[in-house]
């Protein structure tokens, strides 16, 4: 196929982006704290994915757990800035940094309770100590990325006029 052929004229990333907003649009009647619980239980079943599977080869939880939670991230972070929230108007850059402040606060929450819980009274079951850490850590992520992360960018008029006026 020419390019010229392509009704988006920009090859696979266009196609992608296409789709992408197909999926967006037809998702856009769920509110978005639904979409953020079902990319969540995404990132929380690939979380248990993970944390359950490397035990299997490595037997300790507070280890297994930091490379799970970095797996469910990943599947988070793409899926959440794809379908979650609305373009902010930052570059995908700046997105990734403050996804990352708040996901570290979110998830460093969610690492002490689990830690916590897992080392005492879910110590027979870590997977109830992960659960409910991670319920703590959504409510902290899902305030964070929705007024800091993918927050619209804010253009201060006042400030310029502020800053004029004392000229």
């Amino acid at each position: 196929m020419r390019s010229s052929d392509d009704p988006v004229g920009g090859g696979p990333a266009a196609v992608q982006m296409l789709e992408q907003d197909w999926l967006r649009r037809r998702l856009a009647f769920v509110p978005r704290p639904f979409r953020f619980l079902a990319v969540g239980s995404l990132g929380l079943i690939t979380d248990l994915g993970v944390f359950h599977a490397i035990p299997m080869h490595f037997e300790q939880p507070l280890a297994v757990r930091v490379v799970s939670l970095a797996c469910a991230t990943v599947v988070t972070w793409r899926l959440n800035r794809a379908l979650t929230f609305n373009a902010s108007g930052r570059s995908q850059r700046d997105e990734a940094m403050r996804y990352a402040s708040v996901t570290a606060l979110s998830q460093g929450t969610s690492f002490v309770i689990f830690t916590l819980l897992v080392l005492t009274i879910f110590a027979w079951l870590p997977q109830a100590a992960l659960v409910s850490g991670a319920a703590a850590g959504a409510i902290i992520a899902y305030m964070g990325h929705s007024r800091v992360a993918f927050a619209p960018l804010q253009h201060s008029n006042k400030s310029m006029s502020h800053s004029e006026s004392h000229a």
